[in-house]
């Protein structure tokens, strides 16, 4: 353990003083899903380079991609839409790529389904949504670029011949655009249609994402025949001081149990989902709340918040997220796409590909009626390889062990932590009472020593831990309860000096009650240099990317740490190597 506390007091100080500082100067350089670099958007790449390159994550041969935009199952093939530069690693040059799927796992990518090419969309195709007509007939609707000031306009698509089973080509009617901005809205902030719903009324609706002044808004619109669209007197909702709405997403969520509901369903216990993707910070946020179809008003519950204080889906790199009703299986299931964290455009064309979407992941409604779940869809378990497993092993204060026998690069663990009191709980201090999570992990790291906690794995390691991406759980007696504070951690998952790469202290709190049952999950998916976390059972998830010059590939390492004072026992630990899924 004498490693892995290494300059704990100089970290800390250093953290404690600019992680402010770092947050808020690198945000708009990491997350900026459309940073423009006109002289890079077509240098093609000489070659790509494997060595971060992810396995069983979704990402195209090479080049960028962004949003996913349209995923769908449609006569027993999974479809995903996704923003792509066909001709560099940048943003720019923006498409509609199509990859098709029996499985969500092993993938067959096709030519691109939309492009530029009119004057609707002249200047860009960016991203929507696409609806199931109620003949079996798919549309998808999108945002087309109209002009160089980036005014956007609402278009939609259809398959050119629906006997074909993969739906390779796609026409872009000469009707569009079917909705164009009226005087009231920001022609520049007018984007991202979501799936469409019907409702009593037989109208079909869509929100598209926007901005007044400073107030964030998902305008509605309506439409009995898919063609002729208004817009509602009012928004479905709105909230001040949100800034611009991007790939805004409204659904049903089931009160009963964890399957999915199409979008139109109107049935009893149910509750709304209303999903935006502020562009101010680059986080995909939600709530939770009662969908007024009388009004066509949206409203979130008491205790779910609008904006940058609310719910995330994914407390790290994770944006511009798109679910779909997936009726084979009766489930919700929600994409997002997760970007480069090493900066410089430099960088990504170095390489010849930029960004990953995250593992598709079942979404449904907590029991409490206050969060979601999020778990990977089961069909990832197909790519689990070679297992190991330990159960019932203690861990006292500064110990740590390595998992061995897999492959630490590119593996699937999980892992149940047990304690048998919460007295040696830290204070929570109340002045971390308005920071985020985030800087409270930047305060409070994995070698900071503590009660109960810090404690998890150490992912990405390299032999000596001079390179580790720490995901951990500390937890916390505040002034009414305990609070569960859990981080993936990459400021030291790289000895790359890079002043522009983004190496941030990810962190969410879980909200769970561990009087009675006192015990703390963790799933993490590891591949090259993503490492994608799901704490107590899907409650809070975290995504970080990482860049490792020394725990590549075969050179990875895993381990499991306890730097509290309280005992921890592994009651069950599960480890696979994964499987490299097909790709065509």
């Amino acid at each position: 353990m004498e490693l892995f506390m290494k300059s704990s007091s100089l970290w800390g100080l250093e953290i404690y003083l600019f992680c402010f500082f770092i947050v808020l100067s690198n945000i708009n350089k990491v997350f900026a899903s459309h940073n423009i670099f006109l002289d890079l958007q077509s240098s093609s790449a000489i070659s790509v380079k494997n060595v971060h390159r992810t396995s069983f994550h979704f990402q195209p041969p090479k080049y960028w991609i962004n949003d996913p935009n349209a995923p769908m199952y449609y006569n027993g093939v999974y479809h995903l839409f996704y923003q792509y530069n066909p001709k560099g690693s940048v943003w720019g040059n923006i498409v509609w790529a199509h990859s098709v799927s029996k499985d969500l796992i092993n993938w067959i990518h096709l030519e691109p389904a939309i492009y530029p090419s009119k004057k609707f969309d002249k200047y860009g195709a960016w991203s929507g949504s696409a609806t199931i007509l109620p003949n079996n007939k798919p549309v998808i609707l999108y945002t087309g670029v109209v002009d160089s000031h980036d005014s956007q306009v609402q278009n939609y698509a259809i398959p050119a011949n629906l006997s074909d089973p993969f739906l390779r080509k796609w026409i872009k009617p000469n009707n569009n655009p079917l909705i164009v901005p009226d005087n009231s809205i920001n022609k520049t902030k007018f984007r991202d249609p979501t799936t469409a719903w019907m409702g009593q009324d037989g109208l079909w609706r869509i929100v598209i994402g926007s901005m007044r002044k400073h107030r964030g808004m998902a305008l509605l619109y309506r439409s009995r025949d898919f063609i002729k669209w208004a817009k509602a007197q009012h928004p479905l909702h709105s909230s001040p001081h949100t800034g611009n709405w991007e790939c805004p997403d409204f659904f049903p969520v089931s009160l009963k149990n964890t399957n999915g509901l199409d979008a139109s369903y109107r049935g009893k216990n149910v509750k709304h989902v209303l999903k935006n993707s502020l562009d101010v910070n680059r986080f995909d946020y939600y709530t939770i709340g009662m969908y007024d179809t009388k009004k066509d008003r949206y409203i979130p519950d008491n205790n779910s918040i609008d904006g940058s204080k609310g719910l995330r889906l994914d407390y790290g790199n994770f944006y511009a997220s798109k679910s779909f009703y997936d009726p084979m299986k009766n489930r919700r299931i929600v994409w997002g796409w997760t970007n480069e964290s090493d900066v410089l455009p430099d960088d990504e064309i170095k390489k010849g590909w930029a960004g990953i979407q995250a593992i598709p992941r079942k979404v449904w409604l907590d029991p409490s009626g206050k969060q979601l779940i999020q778990w990977p869809i089961e069909e990832l378990e197909t790519l689990r390889k070679q297992k190991i497993q330990l159960n019932n092993k203690k861990l006292s204060k500064g110990e740590m062990f390595e998992v061995e026998g897999i492959s630490a690069s590119q593996a699937d663990i999980e892992v149940s932590f047990s304690f048998s009191s919460l007295n040696k709980a830290e204070q929570f201090d109340p002045k971390w009472a308005d920071l985020y999570a985030q800087d409270v992990c930047a305060i409070k790291g994995s070698t900071i020593q503590g009660g109960l906690g810090p404690f998890g794995l150490a992912t990405v390691a390299s032999k000596n831990l001079e390179e580790y991406t720490p995901v951990f759980f500390r937890v916390f007696k505040a002034q009414k309860n305990y609070k569960v504070l859990m981080c993936s951690d990459a400021r030291r998952s790289t000895m790359r000096q890079n002043e522009a790469m983004y190496k941030p202290s990810f962190a969410g709190y879980v909200d769970v009650d561990l009087v009675d049952m006192k015990k703390l999950s963790l799933r993490s998916l590891i591949d090259n240099s993503v490492v994608e976390s799901f704490g107590a059972g899907g409650k809070t998830c975290i995504t970080s990317r990482v860049y490792p010059t020394l725990a590549i590939h075969n050179n990875a390492h895993l381990f499991v740490f306890n730097n509290g004072s309280e005992t921890i026992t592994i009651e069950t630990l599960n480890a696979w190597s994964m499987d490299v899924p097909k790709m065509h």
